[in-house]
């Protein structure tokens, strides 16, 4: 078992970097959708708008009031 992992060190490394990264990123998004900083939609209000189509209902966006 210790001759495996001695000999998979690096791949084994090189996994937890990645999953690593893959996790801060996937916290990153979570934390800014709740924040209201994400692009799918503008969060309420547009300042916030990052110009996508999202941003339809609100009338000082350009958008249309429904």
């Amino acid at each position: 078992m210790l001759e495996w992992l001695y000999a998979n060190m690096g791949t084994i490394s090189v996994g937890i970097i990645v999953l690593a990264i893959i996790a801060f990123a996937a916290y990153s998004v979570v934390r800014d959708k709740k924040k209201g900083k994400s692009c799918s939609s503008c969060g309420g209000g547009c300042d916030g708008c990052c110009g996508c189509s999202g941003c339809s209902t609100h009338e000082s966006c350009g958008g249309n009031s429904e």
